[in-house]
């Protein structure tokens, strides 16, 4: 009685190893399953790294723009007040972001009515926050270009299926089907991991950009208030 179980535990563990192998056997990997996916998946792949160039780089550029010396207001309200207009222009052009480019305009008009100062940094404003936003387009077509193409390519995919049951006729096999089935919805699940991470990517730097505009704004606000205090006599 003994010998026939460990019979049956022997047989039953060899059995499950073999299933195992055969798995094992026919399993596939991604990059095979890609190149299945057919010619769509190329243009799939190149969004990809489209997006993933855009995103690095406007993250990067945001960041730079984003470092804001805490007291670079108060040293160019303490040269308007003491009269070195000289000199906040000199700290203006030695600082590399747009808050510096838009307040040096503003000093560049000073003795102006203040209605042509603050058009003038406005100006400035708009043409920096277009550059905040360079590539956001872009990224934006890369989020919803993606999926798209990946549902092209999985019609493709069902069009090429039916075709080849039409062709198999009374000897259709259900493998003609199922293989056709999953290499076409490659294409959705291709497109889909491209587009879901760009339209958050995307989201996540119109955030950022809008947080920094809005930062931008309040100092251009302190600047035109400092220009309507009192002259000190």
């Amino acid at each position: 009685m003994l010998f026939v179980l460990l019979q049956n535990v022997v047989s039953g563990t060899a059995e499950s190893l073999n299933a195992s192998t055969a798995v094992s056997e026919n399993q596939v990997s991604y990059i095979d399953l890609a190149f299945k996916g057919g010619w769509v998946m190329i243009p799939i792949a190149i969004l990809s790294v489209i997006a993933v160039y855009i995103f690095i780089e406007r993250f990067m550029a945001l960041r730079n723009a984003s470092r804001i010396d805490q007291n670079f207001m108060n040293r160019i309200k303490d040269y308007i007040h003491d009269g070195k207009v000289d000199s906040a222009m000199a700290l203006c052009q030695s600082t590399s972001n747009p808050l510096a480019r838009m307040i040096e305009k503003g000093i560049s008009r000073i003795g102006r009515p203040l209605n042509d100062i603050n058009t003038a940094i406005q100006n400035i404003g708009q043409v920096e926050v277009y550059k905040l936003e360079k590539g956001l387009a872009i990224l934006a077509s890369c989020a919803g270009g993606a999926p798209m193409l990946g549902f092209f390519g999985t019609v493709l995919g069902m069009v090429k299926t039916f075709m080849d049951m039409a062709n198999a006729g009374t000897s259709l096999d259900i493998g003609i089907l199922s293989n056709g089935i999953y290499i076409a919805l490659i294409t959705t699940v291709g497109g889909l991991l491209v587009g879901i991470p760009a339209f958050f990517a995307y989201n996540y730097l119109v955030a950022r950009v809008e947080e920094l505009v809005n930062r931008l704004e309040a100092y251009s606000m302190e600047f035109m208030d400092l220009l309507n205090e009192p002259v000190k006599k």
